[in-house]
This record gives C-alpha cells, sequence and structure tokens, in this order.
C-alpha cells in the first residue's frame, strides 16, 4: 500500500486533491489506520484516479464523474466519452479563437477612427463577367456567420467543376443580397469562368456590370476585414457618394496561408 503522500505522487495529483476526494466519497482510502488516521491507497486504485482526472479536466462535474466512474463504464465506453468530449472542448477552443480574430478586427477598426488614407480607394466600372455559382443563406452579414457558409460553397463549387471538365478562367467572386427571411443573408460563391449559361448542381450567369464601384484591396484574411471595409464606408460618405448593396469581395491571391489574401472589395456607388 502507499501513503497519501506516495499515492499524489504516483497519481501526480496533490495530497489536498485526494483528501478532497475522500471527503465526498469519490475516491476513498484502501485503508485507513483507526489509531493514527492515515489514509492507505493502492496501485490498483490508479485506475480510477486516471478516471476521475481525466473526465474533470474535460469540464466533467464531480458529480458527473461520480455516477460515470460509479457505473464503472468500460475502456472503450469511456474511452469514447472522453473523444466526444474532446471534439466538443475543440469546437468550443476554435470558436473562441474565431471570437478573438474578430474582437482584434474591432479594436483595429476603432483604431483607424480618424484616420482615412484616401489613396486606398479607387472609383472605377466593373465589366460584366461570366461566372459558375453556389447560393446558400447565412444567419447575418456577421463574418462569425458568412465564413461557414461561403467556405463550404466554395469547396463544393470546385468539385462540381471539375467533374463536369469546367476550367476556372478568373478570379472568385463572392457578393451577398438580403435574403426573404428578415435579417438573413443570400450568400453566392462564384467564380470566373468561360462556359455556357445554365442551371444545374451549380448556376453559369452572367454577373452585372458596376457602372461605378468604390473599391479597396484588404490584404489578409476576411476574417479580419472590418477595418478594411469601414474605411471604404467611411470614404464613400465623405465623398459624397451613397450604396445601397453589400461590397463583392474579388479574391485576387488566395494562397494557402489566409493571412496572404489579397481581395479587392467592390461597393457598388452612385452620387448623393
Amino acid at each position: 500500500m502507499f501513503t497519501i503522500g506516495e499515492f499524489a505522487r504516483h497519481g501526480r495529483v496533490s495530497v489536498r486533491m485526494l483528501r478532497h476526494y475522500d471527503a465526498t466519497g469519490l475516491l476513498r482510502p484502501a485503508h485507513v489506520d483507526p489509531a493514527s488516521g492515515y489514509r492507505y491507497y493502492t496501485a490498483v486504485q490508479l485506475a480510477r484516479l486516471n478516471r476521475i482526472i481525466a473526465l474533470k479536466d474535460l469540464g466533467f462535474t464531480l458529480q458527473q464523474v461520480r455516477g460515470i466512474v460509479d457505473e464503472k463504464v468500460g475502456v472503450e465506453e469511456l474511452r469514447g466519452m472522453l473523444r466526444l468530449r474532446r471534439a466538443e472542448l475543440e469546437t468550443a477552443m476554435a470558436a473562441a479563437a474565431a471570437r478573438l480574430v474578430h474582437v482584434e478586427a474591432r479594436l483595429r477598426a476603432i483604431e483607424s477612427e480618424g484616420h482615412m488614407p484616401t489613396n486606398d480607394v479607387v472609383i472605377k466600372s466593373v465589366p460584366t463577367v461570366r461566372v459558375a455559382e453556389l447560393t446558400a443563406t447565412a444567419a447575418s452579414f456577421e463574418p462569425e456567420d458568412i465564413g461557414p457558409v461561403v467556405g463550404p460553397l466554395y469547396e463544393e463549387l470546385f468539385r462540381c467543376l471539375g467533374a463536369a471538365g469546367i476550367a476556372v478562367t478568373g478570379p472568385g467572386v463572392a457578393y451577398y443580397e438580403d435574403a426573404p427571411e428578415g435579417g438573413r443573408i443570400g450568400v453566392h460563391a462564384a467564380v470566373q469562368v468561360s462556359a455556357p449559361l445554365q442551371d444545374g448542381a451549380f448556376r453559369v450567369l452572367d454577373l452585372p456590370s458596376l457602372d461605378q464601384a468604390a473599391t479597396i484591396v484588404h490584404h489578409g484574411s476576411m476574417d479580419t476585414v472590418l477595418p478594411t471595409a469601414q474605411t471604404l464606408a467611411r470614404w464613400i460618405d465623405a465623398n459624397g457618394y451613397r450604396s445601397n448593396a453589400y461590397p463583392r469581395e474579388v479574391n485576387l491571391e488566395c494562397p494557402d496561408d489566409r493571412d496572404d489574401w489579397v481581395t479587392e472589395l467592390q461597393t457598388p456607388v452612385i452620387p448623393r
């Protein structure tokens, strides 16, 4: 048998934690000396301790941990539970990381207030372009709602084009519109092609020209586009224009590292 200190060392936990588990009935000592009150544990109890610590570290409450270990869940079932919980935590961590990126973008937008580089914005006409596209609906125009929709659309679009033997001839163009459902956004993931007009697994259409568009180039992931987009919005307002449509996003360069993306925002404008 091990003393509580020895067992704590072998289990890589604190003595205080073992005392707490004893007090709550989660992990009782194998033997308690009636005269001295010293606690003693066996090597077999390390298995229960490992389960307790793993479940606790994955976010289960002590009450939930007790229910799981007392039911003597088998190794395979326990492994499945831990894998599921790990996947949930990984998803939560990814969502938290994405929120941090969006917060950083908001901070940069705040920091750029009052600093509007006018030479970054160009007014130009945009010609009609033939594109193949897939569409879907996002909950809102917030980056955390758009990204998970437009990314899979492009993956499926390129798969469909490859299966149809249609070559891509130019950059991707993402554009948006208000969906019939209030507050939702119609998302169009398009890419330039040379192909006949068609409907089917994907649609080939001529994207209308823009007589006047205020344009600006964004460098980096679209998760960080907010400061660039708001620079463009401030320029439009300050220079006597208005717009009643969402900007198009033309993917000029899309390497594997999203931080190296180059995207042109094209907002249709008319004089006020």
